[in-house]
């Protein structure tokens, strides 16, 4: 009987010493001490990590499906930047959560408060919201009047001309901005933004006082676009116009991966891409995607439909936004029925605005992109969407909505997954290569 009992003590002492151990990984996973010298950790917003989980429960279908309207929104707001238009075409009314999705830790003023703000390759100007702020969340805005660094911006500061739609209030440069669904007004401000273990001393961003809609990321934006308000052209001199980010797969525990600011230690052996440049709207990452193989046939696209044309914003973009792959029509269509001759005669189900899901198990072709000077060979993984509850799988990319006539091409989030995707202004180009980012 003693033997017997020491033998519970020991497995009773083995679970909470299981327990501990297992609280403080979940701990040291969800901290950000992986934010060292210029990187930073990435989360995305639906990760365990993220304060901003959505605390519902969704089945698999009805999150794919939410994230299929996200889509289509992102999809009209970077076809209205395209456009320059100040107002996106918003269709509908009710207006989920807007990509982009992914998150950072940065702290702004003196002394810091921190904000994990959403990252956005399509985007220049950062904005987040301010105590005050009409339609904000109130348990997450920066507070000015604490921070001794803080400045409003005058309207006869320099940048107040690199916004978009000024106007001055009070002396104080003001701007007006539609993104996603959603409408921001935003004070013009200054202050110290740190990343990591960067510092960026008068940095310039929106002060958001009134917002409407539910598009707004509820701890403001950081914009990786080529405008002047951008973080790489505010901090030019510290990251070189320079930097990468390694997007974690949906499998991942903890749904996170890095950013990398700056030249220093980003990949030496990769393969590039040029970037084109649209002077209609300069901040897109444009490139050259030339064909599209599945298994070992390339599509029969018409040209026309993949060309950059920067009169009609015609082209592709690499955009950390969008969830699932979006291709103009003919595109689409071309690569779709390709994908369905070489399923045979799998029957064909439909999800939202998936037209092309099976029940597993299934035998399904390569997916590659061909871009110029580089190919990006999809695992299954990277196009394929699966369900964990259901034996549903899904062709995880999509035409534009069909109220939008968008010529855009944009390879998106879940086919980057994975990868290793670096931004090289100086030179004009993007890098990409497989690299696990968990």
């Amino acid at each position: 009987m003693r033997g017997y009992n020491l033998v519970l003590i020991f497995f009773f002492l083995l679970h909470l010493l299981s327990l501990a151990l297992g609280s403080r990984l979940s701990r040291t996973q969800c901290s950000f001490s992986e934010d060292k010298g210029s990187t930073l950790r990435v989360i995305h917003v639906t990760s365990p990590c993220s304060p901003m989980k959505p605390k519902t429960t969704m089945s698999w279908e009805e999150s794919v499906i939410q994230m299929q309207v996200q889509d289509q929104a992102r999809l009209m707001y970077l076809t209205s930047l395209v456009a320059r238009k100040s107002v996106a075409p918003v269709a509908w009314g009710r207006q989920l959560m807007q990509s982009p999705t992914y998150l950072v830790r940065v702290n702004i003023g003196t002394p810091p408060q921190t904000f994990l703000m959403a990252l956005d390759t399509s985007s220049d100007a950062a904005w987040l919201p301010c105590t005050g702020c009409l339609g904000c969340p109130a348990s997450s805005a920066f507070a000015p009047d604490k921070s001794s660094s803080f400045i409003a911006l005058a309207c006869a500061a320099p940048q107040c001309q690199q916004v978009i739609n000024p106007t001055c209030f009070q002396n104080v440069c003001t701007f007006n901005q539609t993104y996603g669904g959603s409408t921001i007004a935003a004070n013009l401000s200054q202050d110290t933004v740190a990343l990591a273990q960067d510092s960026v001393p008068g940095y310039v961003f929106g002060c958001i006082s009134k917002a409407t809609g539910t598009s707004v990321p509820l701890q403001g934006l950081l914009g990786l676009g080529r405008g002047p308000l951008s973080l790489l052209s505010q901090a030019q001199d510290l990251y070189k116009s320079t930097f990468s980010y390694c997007l974690p797969s949906f499998k991942s525990s903890n749904f996170s991966g890095q950013l990398r600011l700056g030249p220093v230690a980003q990949p030496k052996r990769i393969h590039f891409t040029p970037l084109l440049k649209n002077p209609r709207r300069s901040s897109l990452y444009y490139v050259n995607l030339i064909g599209i193989k599945v298994g070992r046939k390339t599509v029969d696209i018409p040209p026309a439909a993949l060309a950059f044309d920067s009169t009609t914003g015609a082209g592709t973009v690499i955009d950390s936004g969008t969830v699932y792959t979006r291709l103009a029509l003919p595109v689409y269509t071309a690569v779709r029925d390709e994908f369905r001759r070489r399923m045979g005669n799998a029957t064909i189900t439909t999800l939202g605005g998936f037209d092309t899901c099976y029940t597993v198990p299934i035998t399904v072709p390569s997916m590659t992109f061909m871009f110029q000077e580089l190919n990006m060979t999809l695992p299954q993984d990277n196009f394929l969407l699966h369900s964990a509850s259901t034996s549903t799988a899904c062709l995880a990319m999509a035409a534009a909505p069909d109220n939008v006539n968008s010529v855009l091409n944009v390879i998106a989030s879940m086919q980057q997954q994975n990868h290793r995707v670096v931004f090289d202004i100086p030179n004009s180009r993007v890098g990409i290569s497989r690299e696990p980012c968990s």
